[in-house]
């Protein structure tokens, strides 16, 4: 027989000649690949993750062997909306198009779990043949497939699953981690173009307060140290203004990087946000961070495929199988010569024969030992055998010791979920405070306070005019408005990032809710378009704007 498959206890037919034999053997190979085979389940979802689509923004979505340089990235000119800038981030970002490929190639592991080991081929050549009755051994030829024991295919197919799986959710949450990062620069950038603008208004708003100044001073209606304290006033918003122009290099360079640019590339700073805001309920969202978090949703799946590898590892206690075919060609046996006398006991048949005392039996050695031998009836005729080995799973300590580890990392597996979302609720409620204290400043700023320093600068502006107040109150009162419309737009940006941050970390939009500031439609229409606009509307009604 030629030795085929791993070491371990053998056995073997030789010389099969029946048919119901060789049915027999192919029964039971039919059998050990159904009971091998992975899951349909398995293998559908390897299929249609295959086909899944990498980018869920609007727009083309690039290839997996596609060069950026082939993609049509969308245009970010003026004219461009935030969806622009995920769609192109989306497009282009290196990190994210590496987390789709470690997804197809986790997927594709799930096919390599669940094939069977290939097949072992084995040829085996007599140098010195082997004479046996029936002729001499030539060579041998000998195929063996193993099986695994019933059900460690579709175990490891589960195993392998379960981490595609995870892995998939993990490129879920690098894209909503890269769509956040999108949305917190492009807000900066809004923050920073408002800023200019705000600080811009308030210089030109202080360079007519000191025509004023220097006016009243050359009617000696005013002391020169009103005109100083202008002038002053005036310098510091330039300076403040230029620091503020100086920034957007730091800042469109890190909106740059996050859409995979050139740092120094042009972005144009964006002139407004999203006016309308989802309604963030706080029960709500935790309900949302434990149903739709890719990163909890991640080590789910890895919990998951720490139980498989448990039910996997117990599966080594039972032998895995090899069955064999194998052929030994033979050759035919040599016809024996003819000894004559040269045969002992036919040299003694004639010494008897001569001395007269010979018989028959005699003469029939003499013959014999004259005459050539013959071939048995079945020289020649080839050899065919099946073999069947398994492994012998002795060593039980070992087996033992792995079912072990394989429950240690299940419970690792499942204090990593409970400490991982312990801290993404905790990163939560932080992130919905400040955005409800962002909503707060919101509300204060622009129904409140910004009003009030208007107010207060025109009727300050009024009594100065009259000699009833100093020039240094109305410094102070332009002084506050410009305080408040910064943290007003500080606080408008802050409001929209906290709210980008929430969508990452529960892993879903928010439903969109309904303004509670009690804007009519046309001020919600100004306010998407600018979000001074209302405020502006506002001052040409109250007969006052800023010069």
């Amino acid at each position: 027989m030629v030795p085929i498959g791993p070491p371990g206890i053998r056995v073997s037919i030789h010389r099969l000649t029946g048919h119901r034999t060789l049915m027999a053997c192919c029964a039971v190979w039919f059998t050990f690949v159904v009971g091998a085979c992975a899951s349909p389940e398995c293998l559908r979802e390897v299929r249609d993750g295959l086909r899944f689509e990498p980018m869920t923004v609007a727009g083309p979505h690039p290839d997996a062997h596609q060069t950026v340089d082939e993609i049509d990235l969308p245009v970010l000119g003026e004219s461009a909306a935030l969806e622009d800038y995920l769609a192109y981030a989306a497009l282009n970002n290196p990190g994210l198009r590496a987390a789709f490929n470690n997804w197809r190639a986790a997927l594709e592991r799930v096919l390599q779990e669940t094939a069977l080991p290939d097949p072992r081929f084995t040829y085996r050549n007599f140098i010195r043949e082997v004479e046996t009755r029936v002729g001499p051994q030539k060579q041998a030829l000998g195929l063996a497939q193993m099986f695994p024991w019933f059900g460690k295919l579709r175990l490891r197919g589960d195993v392998a699953s379960e981490a595609a799986r995870a892995t998939r959710q993990r490129y879920e949450a690098s894209k909503l981690r890269l769509f956040y990062e999108v949305k917190d620069a492009y807000y900066e950038c809004y923050y920073l173009g408002r800023a200019i603008d705000v600080v811009d208004e308030n210089r030109e708003l202080v360079e007519y307060l000191e025509s004023v100044a220097r006016a009243r001073y050359k009617t000696a209606a005013a002391g020169h140290p009103d005109v100083i304290r202008a002038q002053v006033e005036l310098g510091k918003l330039e300076d403040q203004l230029a620091s503020l122009r100086d920034l957007r290099v730091p800042v469109i360079a890190r909106l740059n990087a996050v859409l995979n640019r050139q740092t120094d590339a042009p972005i144009p700073l964006p002139r407004s946000i999203p006016a309308g805001h989802p309604a963030v309920d706080g029960d709500q969202v935790l309900a949302y961070l434990a149903d739709h978090s890719p990163e909890l949703k991640a080590l789910d799946h890895e919990i998951a495929r720490a139980k498989h590898r448990i039910d996997l590892v117990k599966k080594d206690y039972y032998p895995d199988f090899t069955l064999g075919v194998a052929f030994t060609e033979v050759g035919s046996s040599a016809r024996s010569k003819a000894q004559g006398f040269g045969n002992p006991a036919a040299l003694r048949s004639a010494s008897r024969i001569a001395g007269g005392m010979g018989d028959l039996i005699d003469a029939y050695a003499i013959g014999k030992s004259l005459l050539p031998g013959g071939r048995p009836g079945d020289s020649g005729q080839d050899v065919w055998s099946v073999s069947l080995a398994m492994n012998v799973p002795i060593w039980r300590g070992k087996y033992a010791a792995a079912e072990r580890e394989a429950r240690a990392r299940y419970l690792a597996a499942v204090g990593e979920r409970r400490q991982r979302e312990n801290t993404l609720t905790s990163r939560l409620q932080r992130t919905l405070f400040e955005h409800r204290d962002a909503e707060r400043k919101i509300a204060l700023y622009r129904d409140v306070l910004i009003s009030k320093a208007k107010e207060s600068i025109r009727s300050t502006e009024t009594a100065f005019r009259a000699g009833a107040a100093s020039f240094l109150d109305l410094v102070d009162g332009e002084r506050s408005l410009l305080e408040f419309e910064l943290s007003y737009q500080r606080a408008l940006a802050n409001r929209a990032q906290r709210l980008a941050e929430v969508e990452m970390l529960v892993g879903r939009a928010l439903p969109m809710g309904i303004e509670e500031s009690g804007e009519s439609q046309e001020e919600a229409r100004l306010r998407t378009i600018d979000p001074m606009a209302v405020p502006a509307a506002q001052e040409q009604q109250d007969g006052w704007s800023k010069p």
